[in-house]
């Protein structure tokens, strides 16, 4: 009898250690299931908190970078001064070739010395921090790249500090439209002389060239590489407007 109640007791003192395990357990997931939700709740507040140092470290970039365009003398630029402007901004500045940096890679390019004004505006924008966060904003697969603007109040504000100017055409260096040329866009509203917007480029990307542009549009350059990364900016998805969905952003350098 002592023996068979001995068995009766182990086996109840098992049972209710059994169920006691596997409450205790239930207890672990449930704690499990609360810190881990504990968790992902702190990695949104952590993201957001990136995702607002980020932006308010972009508006502070920008608002250094207007503020270094509104404190530069030359600034303004006038229509009427542009031509002695740009040749002595030129003689003073010879860098003929830049780099443009995006999240695909980077693509450089070298200016030619016989398009001297688009040149010099180039090199001035680019030492003046123009171009950077601005946006690859056309995309026409098997056409062109297009870049230099960008839909924010502050590039609006840095061109109206620049100037309200066009550059003449250069078409006489008789460079062509090519793969990889790098071309002045320009307003076709009331500009029958073809003169160059100073603030926006393009990139060729029809391997057969585009030769409807020559004597249209002032080639004032070439990509020297990487062209791989250009194609790779034009596949990328655009909306009605051949405006990229998600910006693909830009930073524009000297290379000595």
């Amino acid at each position: 009898m002592f023996k068979q109640f001995s068995l009766t007791a182990i086996f109840f003192i098992l049972l209710f250690a059994s169920c006691e395990d596997k409450q205790t357990s239930k207890k672990g997931e449930v704690a499990s299931r609360e810190e881990l939700k504990a968790q992902r709740i702190e990695d949104s507040i952590q993201r957001a908190r990136d995702s607002i140092f980020q932006l308010r470290k972009k508006e502070l970039a920008a608002k250094e970078k207007e503020s270094k365009i509104e404190q530069n003398p030359m600034f303004p630029i006038a229509q009427e001064e542009l031509i002695p402007t740009l040749t002595d901004y030129g003689n003073n500045n010879i860098e003929n070739r830049v780099r443009i940096k995006t999240k695909f890679g980077n693509i450089d390019v070298q200016l030619y010395r016989d398009t001297p004004l688009h040149r010099a505006n180039f090199i001035m924008l680019v030492k003046n921090e123009y171009f950077n966060d601005t946006f690859f904003h056309r995309v026409a697969p098997g056409f062109v790249i297009q870049g230099g603007n960008a839909d924010n109040q502050s590039t609006a504000s840095m061109r109206g500090d620049v100037g309200n100017y066009l550059i003449p055409s250069e078409f006489e260096a008789g460079h062509k439209h090519h793969y990889g040329a790098f071309s002045a866009a320009k307003y076709s509203e009331q500009n029958v002389s073809k003169a160059s917007s100073p603030f926006e480029f393009f990139i060729v990307m029809d391997k057969g060239g585009t030769p409807h542009l020559d004597n249209d549009h002032t080639v004032f350059g070439k990509v020297i590489s990487g062209m791989e990364v250009a194609e790779k900016i034009a596949q990328v998805k655009t909306g009605d407007s051949e405006w990229p969905i998600n910006n693909v952003e830009m930073d524009i350098e000297i290379l000595k």
